[in-house]
């Protein structure tokens, strides 16, 4: 049973967007919130699911609040492994087929230590229950609005909640398939499950148990049986209530009804579990997307193709050394990594935070999930990167020098990248959809090349310059690869005319051990991935 007492709820500015919501749900019942768009519905609905708790009053389940007070015990455990939740949204990765998105989704769920058998089971009876058992190859992007829907139900479903929210599941669906979905939810109730619902689609009321309606202002207008609903109202249809509520003042109709009462679980998959569970996922939908999979491979391609046609041979050539040309080389090897980095990470998180949203209110950490993210994306990042090299090196672009020189200029490119890819995470989760992520992608980069030091040194910046280059990792690694190749003897040493002037202007840039620049880059890694997590935390 939920008790729902005097709720309230205010949005950004203060803005009172529920008032004073009172009202009791019993075991077993299907209520469904209506009202007009902006009443507060999925309001509502979020603040009795947890999703955002309530700035005003409480909620309670079999007695017990949020924190686990009352008498119903621990709320905390009851929450995570009872509730199931349903936004707009489609909460599956869209790639994949739909037996192998539930077996992830079971894999998150389910307890720790559920034998393999058992978590197949639990796939095949959601999707038997769902009519969704001949769509179990398809790949979820290709299945109907409405067997999308009960896609994401099916994921819910696999641990059998005892609460069960969803928010507009209807929206988007034809009048049949409207109608086949909430004769499921009907037969979920019927069975013992309490199912909370918002919706804008009239018929939809007719199977609930309860219905609250809701004023413009957030107040709660009625809450009882849909035919006592009509009798209220003086209305034939419910469709006719909404007309009553913009003809009328919310005050008008607050308080005038009275509001009558109404699978073993285990402990959650640890934070190891959950990261080798998510790193699988990862490399299965990245193996999944062509497009994604073209951009992977194709940038360091074009990139590389850039290099050899931009930079002629033998700028390291210790007999007739190229000073410009070695800036250059050094910089746009180093922006390359940081490059690839960046837009590796960018689109990772923004495209599914729907998904991890509603994964979260299941127990997700954000720390393995992040990390899944990074222990997928590095590795080819790596291969991106001594690929670079080799090529280079194997174009005159480079010159011949030891392994020792090679691993260290290896090093330093994969740290270069794997700040860049925590970067690109962090505004991944910041922003709001790829549209976003992707206007930022110059934003990021265009600083990196001015206040790195190859085309002004760092030396001759001006003050604010200089301190805004501390803030860039991309100067670290191009410092470092210069260490690297003793581009400092090499300049000293030349034949051209531009070496020592160039070298002055550059002062110590070059003289630190490359283990520092090492340090500083993964500083600038281990900062945005703790950024990462925490953006992400606040916005799920």
């Amino acid at each position: 049973m939920i008790e729902v007492r005097g709720v309230g709820q205010r949005a950004g500015g203060g803005r009172r967007t529920l008032r004073d919501v009172s009202l009791t749900i019993g075991s077993g019942e299907l209520v469904a919130i209506i009202g007009g768009s902006g009443a507060g519905k999925t309001t509502l609905l979020d603040a009795i699911a947890g999703v955002r708790p309530p700035a005003e009053g409480e909620v309670s389940f079999n007695g017990a609040g949020f924190n686990g007070a009352g008498p119903g015990g621990d709320a905390g455990s009851f929450k995570a492994g009872s509730f199931g939740y349903v936004p707009q949204d489609d909460i599956v990765h869209l790639e994949m087929p739909l037996r192998r998105t539930l077996r992830y989704a079971a894999g998150l769920r389910l307890p720790s230590g559920t034998p393999p058998e058992r978590a197949e089971r639990a796939v095949d009876a959601v999707m038997d229950a769902l009519a969704l058992t001949e769509r179990a190859g398809q790949r979820v992007g290709s299945l109907s609005g409405g067997e999308r829907k009960r896609a994401s139900i099916a994921v819910e479903l696999l641990t059998r909640p005892r609460v069960f929210f969803l928010d507009e599941p209807t929206s988007g669906l034809d009048p049949a398939t409207a109608a086949d979905l909430m004769r499921l939810l009907r037969g979920l109730a019927d069975s013992g499950t309490t199912v909370v619902l918002t919706t804008h689609h009239p018929p939809d009321v007719a199977v609930c148990d309860r219905v609250a309606v809701l004023t413009q202002d957030g107040r709660l207008a009625f809450y009882g049986e849909p035919d006592k609903a009509r009798e209220e109202f003086q209305v034939e249809a419910i469709d006719d209530i909404y007309l009553r509520l913009a003809e009328a003042d919310p005050h008008n109709w607050e308080g005038r009804f009275e509001a009558g009462p109404a699978p073993a679980a285990g402990p959650g998959v640890g934070a190891f579990g959950q990261w080798a569970l998510l790193a699988r996922r990862n490399l299965d939908l990245l193996s999944r997307n062509r497009l994604t999979l073209a951009v992977l491979a194709g940038s360091p391609v074009m990139v590389l193709a850039m290099f050899a046609v931009l930079f002629r041979p033998g700028a390291f050539a210790p007999e007739s050394p190229s000073p410009g040309a070695t800036v250059m080389i050094l910089f746009w090897i180093a922006f390359g990594g940081f490059f690839f980095g960046l837009t590796y990470g960018l689109l990772q998180i923004c495209t599914e935070l729907p998904v991890v949203r509603r994964e979260r209110l299941t127990g997700l950490r954000v720390g393995p999930y992040v990390l899944a993210k990074v222990a997928v994306l590095l590795p080819l990042l790596a291969v991106v990167d001594a690929l670079m090299l080799g090529v280079l090196r194997a174009l005159d672009r480079l010159p011949a020098m030891g392994w020792g020189t090679y691993a260290e200029l290896f090093v330093t490119l994969l740290l270069c990248s794997l700040a860049a890819l925590a970067l690109g995470l962090l505004v991944s989760a910041a922003v709001t959809d790829p549209a976003q992520a992707t206007m930022a992608l110059p934003m990021l980069c265009f600083p990196q090349v001015l206040f790195v030091g190859a085309i002004l040194p760092v030396p001759v910046m001006a003050a604010p310059g200089r301190w805004l280059s501390y803030a860039m990792s991309n100067r670290w690694a191009f410092e470092g690869l210069g260490r690297s190749l003793g581009v400092e003897r090499l300049w000293g040493s030349g034949r051209s005319p531009l070496g020592p002037p160039l070298l002055a202007s550059y002062g110590d840039t070059f003289a630190r051990a490359v283990a520092v620049d090492w340090a500083v880059l993964a500083g600038f890694a281990a900062l945005f991935l703790a950024g990462t997590c925490l953006v992400l935390a606040r916005r799920t």
